[in-house]
């Protein structure tokens, strides 16, 4: 874990002649951890794997509809992070912990056990969708799951994850709140509140930038005066440690340290390096990246990755993986058809699922 540290060189608690900080951050490094060492049986690893091909495979049918106009508003894909959903999922109680991310949340929603069917119909506007098509590509959300969203303004979501943690501590229930987040949120005032509020409180929430380099379109080295994130856990006495995020159990091994830390209400931050192989949404050129970058991140799929441990070690064949993605690929065609024959809600529910009191008070 971090180990952080800032003392005063003399004795005085008035005003210090200097003060230093050392501090050290642990990594997360691809390829250094094997199933065995973190708990997972074979089945669950063939778990893992299914569950980020369904992810993969739903997002790919998922651009296709966009480009048939099945799917309005926007659509951010998570593709190429897929190890981070999967892993996270892999190291909580799923169900008991609370999960919240940003807008990309299509690959948490399926690694936390929602079915492509409700997402898709989702994604469509209609009935069947997780939010009953009214909260679309933007706004998945399932209270079985323990997640909480699919948020659509950059950062202000993880006030509310912290919230969630304080919950979790004020009804002594063990659960921890994980909030996710872009790099392009890092420089939001929300999140750096938030941060606070969980140091301050010793609240079991582990706040997760999923770094994909570009927010949007803006390389981080550019946006950012200290694009290592993780020095600023420093602020608020955090724990916190930098995972390679196309490695699936790096990612599980880090979430499972988290975790426990969470769960004694130590709060941290976890600075998790990926690469979104998409546009930041369905609208974006890619000018900002040349095609040779790309290719080199792709060199790294952890999908890839994952498919070559099982052969590795034995736990699967080659046939069998194959008719696992054409398994997957038949379960998201399925839920095309499914989005497609769920009905548009009635225009009479727009009112329904919206906050409301008797009276407004506040307004007098």
């Amino acid at each position: 874990m971090a180990k952080q540290k800032a003392k005063k060189t003399d004795d005085s608690r008035d005003f210090p002649s200097e003060i230093k900080i050392d501090v050290t951050f642990p990594t997360y490094a691809a390829g250094a951890y094997g199933h065995k060492e973190l708990g997972l049986s074979e089945d669950d690893v063939m778990a893992m794997y299914r569950n980020m091909l369904l992810q993969r495979r739903f997002e790919e049918r998922a651009a296709q509809m966009y480009g048939k106009q099945k799917i309005a508003g926007f659509l951010h894909l998570y593709i190429g992070q897929e190890a981070i959903s999967t892993g996270t999922a892999a190291a909580i109680k799923v169900g008991h912990d609370s999960v919240i991310t940003a807008y990309r949340d299509h690959g948490h929603g399926l690694a936390l056990g929602m079915t492509a069917n409700e997402c898709m119909a989702e994604l469509f506007g209609r009935i069947d969708g997780s939010s009953r098509g009214k909260g679309g590509s933007m706004h998945y959300f399932s209270k079985k799951h323990g997640f909480f969203g699919g948020h659509g303004i950059v950062g202000a979501h993880v006030p509310v994850g912290v919230g969630l943690a304080f919950a979790h501590k004020y009804k002594e229930d063990g659960g921890v709140s994980i909030s996710f987040y872009g790099d392009g949120a890092h420089g939001q005032g929300a999140i750096h509140e938030a941060a606070n509020l969980a140091g301050l409180y010793n609240l079991p929430a582990i706040l997760v930038v999923e770094n994909n380099n570009y927010a949007m379109g803006t390389a981080i080295d550019r946006a950012f005066s200290q694009p290592e994130f993780t020095h600023q856990a420093v602020a608020y006495d955090m724990n916190a440690a930098v995972v390679d995020g196309m490695d699936v159990f790096a990612v599980t091994k880090a979430m499972q340290d988290h975790v426990k830390l969470a769960r004694e209400g130590k709060p941290s931050f976890l600075e998790i390096r990926t690469y979104r192989y998409r546009g930041h949404s369905m609208s974006d050129p890619q000018k900002y990246r040349t095609k040779e970058e790309l290719e080199e991140k792709q060199n790294a799929d952890p999908i890839i990755r994952l498919k070559k441990y099982i052969l590795d070690n034995k736990m699967s064949a080659q046939d069998k993986l194959d008719a696992i993605d054409e398994e997957v690929k038949q379960e998201v065609l399925d839920s095309v058809d499914f989005a497609d024959n769920s009905p548009f809600p009635d225009l009479e529910t727009i009112y329904e699922d919206v906050y409301e009191e008797n009276d407004y008070p506040f307004l007098a």
